[in-house]
């Protein structure tokens, strides 16, 4: 697993930004896959998430991860679900004890917390939740629970980096659309007709204008990296049937 230097400093949390390594699942999803949404088998992610949990010091049953549809959607967490996961894109919570969670394979996970207020926030952000709001919106929460977002650090995990995530016209458009300064975040790219997008910038600047003061970009390529990492869109280039998920969490210690 690995951990941001700013986050590790602080008191009273452990998290953890896991790879594909130390797992049992094999082929496609060979590693740590945490994807409760993959076709892998579930004995396998069952497996691969109770391992997760013992890294982070919870039970199997607090190691929580909710139904992501790449919304601006958060939900407040007080206890661990019972029945269906949400279908949301962040968490936040202020109990101790329980594990935040978010899957990603090439989209943005976000780890947050408020170590004077003892508030914890963990959201996915794909290009489409960091379009429409996703971080300001888990931000948001954790104020009402006490947090205050001068107070906040963030931690962004790995993702598909510029160099790897290449786009077409339309999807340059909606972010101009959106705002004329979001052309700095896409490159040239070989292709014509196409960029290549900075999806890690993009949510940098999205939590320093929120009110993030203090954030750390672990700077590593899902894409690029295969042996740490899985890949959605490496798993689309080589016409895989699926993908496995990788899973990253935080949690306020009891």
């Amino acid at each position: 697993m690995l951990t941001s230097p700013l986050l590790s400093a602080l008191p009273g949390i452990r998290h953890a930004f896991f790879t594909r390594e130390g797992g049992v699942s094999s082929g496609i999803y060979a590693g740590l896959n945490g994807g409760l949404g993959s076709d892998d088998e579930p004995a396998d992610v069952r497996e691969n998430r109770r391992r997760m949990a013992g890294h982070l010091g919870v039970e199997p049953k607090h190691f929580l991860s909710v139904y992501q549809v790449h919304s601006p959607d958060v939900a407040v967490v007080t206890a661990p679900w019972d029945g269906e996961r949400p279908r949301v894109d962040a968490m936040v919570t202020k109990v101790k004890g329980l594990a935040l969670g978010v899957t990603s394979a090439d989209c943005g996970p976000i780890l947050l917390v408020d170590p004077r207020a003892r508030v914890i926030g963990a959201a996915h952000a794909g290009w489409k939740g960091a379009l429409t709001g996703i971080a300001e919106r888990t931000i948001d929460a954790m104020e009402t629970l006490g947090a205050r977002r001068g107070d906040i650090a963030a931690a962004i995990g790995p993702l598909i980096r510029q160099r790897n995530y290449e786009v077409g016209a339309e999807f340059v458009s909606r972010f101009v659309q959106a705002e004329a300064d979001n052309a700095r975040f896409f490159a040239p790219a070989t292709r014509e007709g196409h960029a290549m997008f900075d999806l890690g910038g993009y949510i940098r600047t999205r939590l320093e204008r929120a009110g993030v003061a203090r954030v750390d970009d672990l700077d590593l390529c899902t894409y690029a990296d295969e042996s740490r990492f899985y890949s959605y869109r490496r798993s689309v280039h080589r016409k895989e049937p699926d993908y496995g998920r990788h899973v990253h969490a935080i949690v306020l210690e009891n």
